[in-house]
């Protein structure tokens, strides 16, 4: 018995350490239930490794909704970096947002929120060192009364982007991903994007893509699908690009 139990403990050794060398980004006491449930499909912390997010830097989470990676970022800079989460007034009044971010101002009080019309967002020249959309890029081709989104120019907000990245600064995009066409028309619909609009538009502002990941790839979806079906949620085929300012 003895001898399998120091069997065991070798075997499972690695596996101890390996985990014991990931970053305790997701560690945060408090944190949501809701938040916690969607980790295992969202995967953040191999998001933001892969993105480079790292210590002391100054990040930017443009449209935070309910402020679900903001917190992680912070928690991911550490002390001397800074975050920003960023939030359209639409989308910022709605009671359950507003609760959530009251619970996240206790938790993370270093965190800066800011809200502002859909299109106004804007900020200093080179304040960033990285800038996260994550599955909100599509919205900039959205419209919609009833949230105050009007028609909106991603190439104005992009313009505006790059100059407030600092050189060599990143912008990490995590979107679900959209048949080819009319992007306006299959954003209104389905609320998904091509992902070569993505990379159009970013070359467009100057921005070089410099890495894609995998690991949020889902086999089989289909596109024609609203990503809110219930079905879809969370499982839906997602795109991970990181783009770079030029030195």
């Amino acid at each position: 018995m003895r001898k399998w139990i120091i069997a065991a403990a070798l075997v499972a050794m690695p596996v101890t350490l390996a985990a014991k060398g990931q970053p305790n980004w997701l560690a945060i006491e408090g944190r949501a239930a809701a938040d916690i449930k969607q980790d295992e499909g969202r995967k953040p912390v191999e998001t933001l490794q892969f993105l480079g997010l790292k210590k002391g830097m100054a990040a930017l989470d443009y449209m935070t909704g309910g402020g679900y990676y903001a917190e992680i970022m912070a928690k991911a800079v550490g002390p001397k970096g800074k975050v920003t989460a960023w939030n359209p007034s639409g989308f910022a009044g709605s009671d359950p947002v507003k609760a959530k971010w009251a619970d996240i101002a206790v938790r993370a009080p270093a965190i800066g929120y800011a809200t502002g019309a859909f299109d106004s967002w804007e900020a200093p020249a080179n304040s960033y060192d990285f800038a996260l959309f994550h599955l909100v890029y599509h919205d900039l081709y959205w419209q919609s009364e009833r949230f105050n989104v009007p028609k909106t120019d991603p190439d104005a907000v992009l313009k505006r982007l790059y100059k407030a990245m600092k050189p060599g600064g990143i912008v990490g995009v995590v979107d679900h991903v959209g048949s080819k066409g009319d992007t306006r028309a299959t954003v209104d619909a389905v609320h998904r994007i091509d992902p070569e609009t993505v990379k159009a538009d970013f070359a467009r502002a100057g921005f070089k893509l410099v890495g894609e990941s995998q690991h949020l790839r889902m086999p089989g979806d289909d596109y024609a699908k609203n990503v809110f079906d219930p079905a879809l949620r969370g499982k839906t085929d997602r795109f991970v690009y990181k783009f770079k300012k030029p030195k």
